[in-house]
């Protein structure tokens, strides 16, 4: 797709990725509800196929390529869960995918992807790095690129979440979403903005990583440079296409401290017993950072994805 995906490109997205994944629930939790000051509507996506919303947008890319192109494989450079969707769904369809993953990637998410039957090469964890290995994988293997992120099909695949969502949850008023490329908050947008345009739609990031508030703040892409946060799944920039939805229709981006991250996941896990990653959590800790901002609406929180890494537990030391 080379246009910025309408209503009737995002159900056809929706159709196409519809046997390959699930139509994830939306839970609420009365004891949040009274945390946030808020009614909170979240669209579990760490239900999803591989245990991220990345699977619809990875599916939609991979079967709307013509069978040339299928039949020559797929590959993608990634920290973990596009990893994983793009794995699953060249397997979906039969054919070969090769990974380019970080050497500080999750082990988690790393045996995800083995799992699902891909290659993976590993790279230093710098964006020079990933490029350079995915450019002289995609010379070796004549695989197509697919970006996790800068890319119109990747973009009406994600924003089929915030279409269930909407379609849920009767009268929302608010709509968060975690933002790291841009993928899932554009998607999220522009589904609003095409179903219910009066749906705020805003973004969360961490502060540690706040490339893409700074960008909309400022009117132009300010890349991600050292990011340092617990949300691994949002070290990325924003790309032109991301930002160029972003931008026109998302009302702020809402940064929070890891320490909120980390308090915002553990309630999650003890009070509705949902297992969500870091990145997840992100949403609800600007809930929870910025109650003024959201007092009693009807507010949807997209957790992104549940794919934790045990290993680093120990590192989750919730604010005393």
């Amino acid at each position: 797709m080379d246009h910025i995906p309408s209503l009737e490109d995002i159900h056809h997205a929706h159709q196409r990725i519809r046997p390959f994944i699930h139509r994830t629930p939306v839970l609420t939790s009365e004891l949040i509800d009274r945390k946030a000051g808020c009614s909170l509507f979240f669209k579990c996506e760490n239900f999803q196929k591989i245990g991220a919303f990345k699977m619809r947008g990875a599916t939609n890319a991979v079967m709307s390529l013509p069978a040339t192109k299928i039949s020559r494989g797929v590959a993608t450079h990634s920290s973990g869960n596009h990893a994983q969707a793009l794995a699953r769904a060249a397997l979906n369809v039969g054919c070969k995918a090769y990974i380019v993953m970080p050497e500080s990637a999750p082990e988690v998410k790393i045996r995800a992807v083995k799992d699902y039957g891909a290659e993976i090469f590993f790279c230093r964890s710098t964006q020079a790095d990933r490029e350079q290995t995915l450019r002289s994988v995609l010379n070796e293997t004549n695989a197509t690129f697919i970006h996790p992120y800068d890319d119109y099909d990747i973009i009406a695949g994600q924003a089929t979440a915030a279409a269930e969502l909407i379609e849920q949850t009767e009268n929302l008023e608010v709509i968060l979403a975690p933002v790291g490329g841009g993928g899932l908050l554009s998607g999220t947008c522009l589904s609003a903005s095409y179903l219910k345009d009066d749906i705020v739609v805003i973004g969360a990031e961490p502060r540690g990583a706040d490339d893409a508030c700074r960008s909309l703040n400022s009117g132009m892409i300010h890349p991600s440079i050292d990011p340092q946060t617990i949300a691994d799944g949002l070290l990325t920039s924003l790309s032109e296409r991301t930002f160029g939805i972003i931008k026109d229709h998302v009302r702020e981006i809402i940064t929070v401290e890891d320490t909120a991250i980390v308090n915002a996941m553990r309630l999650v896990w003890e009070r509705m017993k949902v297992l969500i990653e870091p990145s997840a959590a992100v949403p609800l800790a600007a809930v929870l950072t910025q109650p003024e901002t959201f007092a009693q609406k009807r507010v949807g929180i997209i957790l992104s994805g549940g794919n934790v890494d045990f290993d680093r537990l120990t590192d989750l030391k919730p604010e005393i």
